[in-house]
C-alpha cells in the first residue's frame, strides 16, 4: 500500500527541514518527527492494538504517527473519560499497551496495562519500520478504533481502516486546495476524528504543518494567523467566541481576513455567527459534514459558494442520498423536503468492534450507511443538515420539522444568546415545539409570544415554538455539541 505520510517516508530527505508539528513552544520538523517516531514504531510493531492517552500534546501526535507507521491500530483515549467508560473501552478494545507522555499520571483503569513512554526528544535517525518499506499494513487494515458517545448504551468502537483516512484526506485536499504550503492552526482535542485525523494526520499527509494552540483562545488564533498560519479549524463554540470578540479585538479581524480558509465542523454553525464573521472580516467560514463512522462526507469547496447553514456538496468518491422513513428516495431535491442522509463510499468505517449486530443494523442491504442525520438538499447538490433523526426531527401537525432551522431563527433574535429546540408529546399536534433559550440579558428574557412571532415571521407559522424554557446554560459535550437528551421537560 502507499504510505499515509509521504513526506515522512519518501526517502529523499527533501522534507526533512520542513516544520511538521508545533505544540506551544515545542516543535518538530519532518526529519525530527521521523527520528522520534522511529523508536516508538519499532517498539510497538509486534502489537495488535495500542491505546494512546490522547492529551493535546506533541507526545500524542508522535505516538499516533509512530503506531500508524508501524501498521498498528490505535485506540485514542479521552483523558476526560470517567472510570466506567474508560473501563468499557479498555475491555472492549483489549490494547496490548498504552502510550503516554513520560511522567503522565494515568487512572487506575490503566494500571494493569503495559506502558510505553513517548518522549519526542528521544530520536534515532534512520529507516522507519513498517510503513517505509510497505510494511505489513494493507489499505483495509484498521488504523484507528474511535469510540462514539453512547446515547442508548455504552460507546461503540468504530473501526476506521487506513483506506478511509487516506481517501478522506485526499478528498479534502481536492475540495480545499490543501497543499504542503498550508499551515493549520487549531485547539481541538486529539481523541476524535476532527482534531486527530483532520487536524494532525491531515497536515502530515499533505507535507504541511500544524500549530496546536493547546487551549483555544482568540489571542492564540490572532497570533498564529498573523504569524504565517493559513487555515483555521474550529467547532461552533469556538467560532461563536471569535464572533463575540470581533468588536473589541481589531487584530483578530485582521488576522482572520488574511487567512486562506476558515473551517467549522462537528456541529452546525449558527447562521448569525456566520454573518457576523463575514461582515467584519470579509471571510466566509465554510462547513463540512462527517461522522466518526464515515469520516468526511460533504464540504463547501474552497472555490465554491459558502452558503451559511449548508455543509456543501458530496466530496469526491462519496455517494449521498436522502431517504424517507420507509427507505425510499425523497421525491425531490428542492431545498425543502426532509430525508435521512445515507452515504456510501471508500470513506466509510468497516464496522463496530465486537458488535456485528450493530454493524449490520447500520447498513442497508446494498451497502448504504444510515447516518441518522436529517437534511434537505438543493437542486445543485448543496446539503443542509436539519438535525438528528432521534432528537431533532419533530413531527408536528402533519409536518416534518428540523430543529436546526428553528434554532438558527431563534439565534437571530437579539434577546437570545444560545438556543436548542426539541419536541414533546402533544395530544393535538402529535409533537409540539419546545425552545430552550439562554437569554442575552438574564434580567429581561424574551417571552414565548415574542419568540413565537419572531420564528413564524422568518420560517412558517407551524414552526413556531409552543413552549419556552429559560436556562443559564445549555448542556454541552467536549466538542461543544448540545446534549439534548439532558434537557428535561417539566
Amino acid at each position: 500500500m502507499s504510505s499515509l505520510f509521504p513526506a515522512l517516508t519518501g526517502g529523499d530527505g527533501s522534507a526533512a527541514d520542513r516544520p511538521a508539528l508545533r505544540f506551544g513552544e515545542r516543535s518538530l520538523t519532518y526529519g525530527e518527527l521521523a527520528a522520534a517516531a522511529g523508536p516508538v514504531a519499532g517498539a510497538v510493531r509486534e502489537a495488535r492494538r495500542v491505546a494512546v492517552w490522547a492529551t493535546p500534546s506533541l507526545e500524542t501526535a508522535v505516538a499516533v504517527t509512530a503506531a500508524l507507521l508501524a501498521g498498528v491500530t490505535v485506540v485514542p483515549l479521552n483523558p476526560k473519560s470517567g472510570a466506567g467508560e474508560l473501563g468499557h473501552i479498555l475491555s472492549d478494545s483489549a490494547p496490548d499497551l498504552v502510550l503516554a507522555a513520560p511522567g503522565q499520571d494515568l487512572p487506575d483503569a490503566l494500571a494493569g496495562l503495559a506502558r510505553l513512554d513517548v518522549d519526542p526528544a528521544d530520536r534515532a535517525p534512520g529507516a522507519l519500520p513498517g510503513d517505509l518499506a510497505g510494511g505489513r499494513a494493507d489499505d483495509e487494515d484498521p488504523a484507528l478504533v474511535v469510540y462514539t458517545s453512547g446515547t442508548t448504551g455504552p460507546p461503540k468502537g468504530a473501526v476506521i481502516p487506513r483506506r478511509a483516512i487516506a481517501t478522506t484526506l485526499d478528498a479534502l485536499a481536492d475540495a480545499w486546495r490543501w497543499t504542503g504550503d498550508d499551515v493549520l492552526v487549531h485547539g481541538l482535542p486529539l481523541f476524535h476524528v476532527h482534531g486527530l485525523v483532520l487536524g494532525v494526520l491531515g497536515p502530515l499527509r499533505r507535507g504541511g504543518s500544524v500549530r496546536h494552540l493547546g487551549r483555544f483562545t482568540t489571542e492564540g488564533v490572532t497570533r498564529e494567523l498573523s504569524g504565517g498560519a493559513t487555515m483555521l479549524f474550529g467547532v461552533p463554540t469556538m467560532y461563536h467566541r471569535v464572533a463575540e470578540a470581533l468588536a473589541t479585538e481589531p487584530e483578530l479581524v485582521e488576522a482572520l481576513a488574511g487567512a486562506r480558509l476558515l473551517v467549522s465542523g462537528s456541529a452546525a454553525l449558527p447562521v448569525h455567527d456566520h454573518e457576523r464573521i463575514a461582515a467584519a472580516t470579509g471571510r466566509r467560514v465554510i462547513e463540512r459534514y462527517g461522522m466518526t463512522e464515515t469520516l468526511m462526507n460533504t464540504s463547501v469547496r474552497a472555490d465554491g459558494e459558502a452558503r451559511p447553514g449548508t455543509v456543501g456538496v458530496p466530496l469526491p468518491g462519496v455517494e449521498l442520498r436522502l431517504v424517507e422513513e420507509d427507505g425510499s428516495p425523497v421525491a425531490a431535491y428542492d431545498g425543502e423536503t426532509v430525508g435521512e442522509i445515507q452515504v456510501r463510499g471508500p470513506n466509510l468505517f468497516t464496522g463496530y468492534l465486537n458488535r456485528p449486530d450493530a454493524t449490520a443494523g447500520a447498513f442497508t442491504a446494498d451497502g448504504w450507511f444510515r447516518t441518522g442525520d436529517m437534511a434537505v438538499r438543493d437542486a445543485d447538490g448543496y446539503v443542509r443538515i436539519v438535525g438528528r433523526k432521534a432528537t431533532d426531527l419533530i413531527k408536528s401537525g402533519g409536518y416534518k420539522i428540523g430543529a436546526g432551522e428553528i434554532e438558527n431563527a431563534l439565534l437571530e433574535h437579539p434577546g437570545v444568546r444560545e438556543a436548542a429546540v426539541t419536541g414533546e408529546p402533544d395530544a393535538d399536534l402529535g409533537e409540539r415545539i419546545v425552545a430552550w433559550v439562554v437569554p442575552s440579558a438574564p434580567g429581561a428574557p424574551p417571552t414565548l409570544d415574542e419568540l413565537a412571532g419572531h420564528v413564524a415571521a422568518r420560517l412558517a407559522p407551524h414552526k413556531r415554538p409552543r413552549v419556552l424554557h429559560h436556562l443559564a446554560a445549555l448542556p454541552r459535550n467536549d466538542m461543544g455539541k448540545i446534549m439534548k437528551r439532558a434537557l428535561r421537560h417539566d
